[in-house]
This record gives structure tokens, C-alpha cells and sequence, in this order.
């Protein structure tokens, strides 16, 4: 069972830094940075929307907007920490 519950904190860890590449991504994407027509940058584009966007869309649809400013990747993050100390202090101790 804790092999178990290792394996999903590690999978709530990863997705964490996917989010946090995902919102990266979308700055250097809005600013010019990175180059929309390298087909590179494109595909890493989409691998990240892909993998965000299921968790982000039922967000957005709660969250208010504040213009250009999308803070559902911080509701979604804050989310996950939440879920994370819920393990740690509630499932763990009690698989040990």
C-alpha cells in the first residue's frame, strides 16, 4: 500500500511541474519569445495543453475573469497541495 501511495505522490509532484511548464510555456508563447511555426515548439505546445487542460477547463469555467490574466493554474496548484498534505497527514500515518 505505501508503494502505492508513493507512486501518487510522485504523479501529483510531475503534474506540478507540468502545470508550472505549461504556464511558462504560455508567457514565452504570448511575449514571441519561442517561435509558433518551429513545429518543435509547437508539438511541445500541444503535449502541454493536452496534458493540462482537462483540469484546467472545469476551472475556468468557476473562476471570474480578470482580463488577460488566467489564474487557474494557481486554483488548480493550490489544489494539489491541498490534496498532498491531506495524504500526509491523513492516509500515511495510517499505511505506516
Amino acid at each position: 500500500m505505501r508503494a502505492i501511495l508513493d507512486v501518487f505522490l510522485l504523479i501529483l509532484n510531475l503534474y506540478t511541474w507540468v502545470i508550472i511548464a505549461s504556464a511558462i510555456f504560455s508567457w514565452l508563447y504570448a511575449f514571441n519569445v519561442v517561435n509558433p511555426r518551429n513545429q518543435f515548439v509547437s508539438m511541445i505546445g500541444q503535449a502541454l495543453y493536452s496534458l493540462t487542460e482537462p483540469l484546467l477547463r472545469p476551472i475556468r469555467r468557476f473562476v471570474p475573469s480578470f482580463g488577460g490574466l488566467d489564474i487557474s493554474p494557481i486554483v488548480l496548484l493550490l489544489g494539489i497541495f491541498l490534496l498532498q498534505r491531506v495524504i500526509f497527514h491523513y492516509v500515511a500515518p495510517n499505511v505506516f
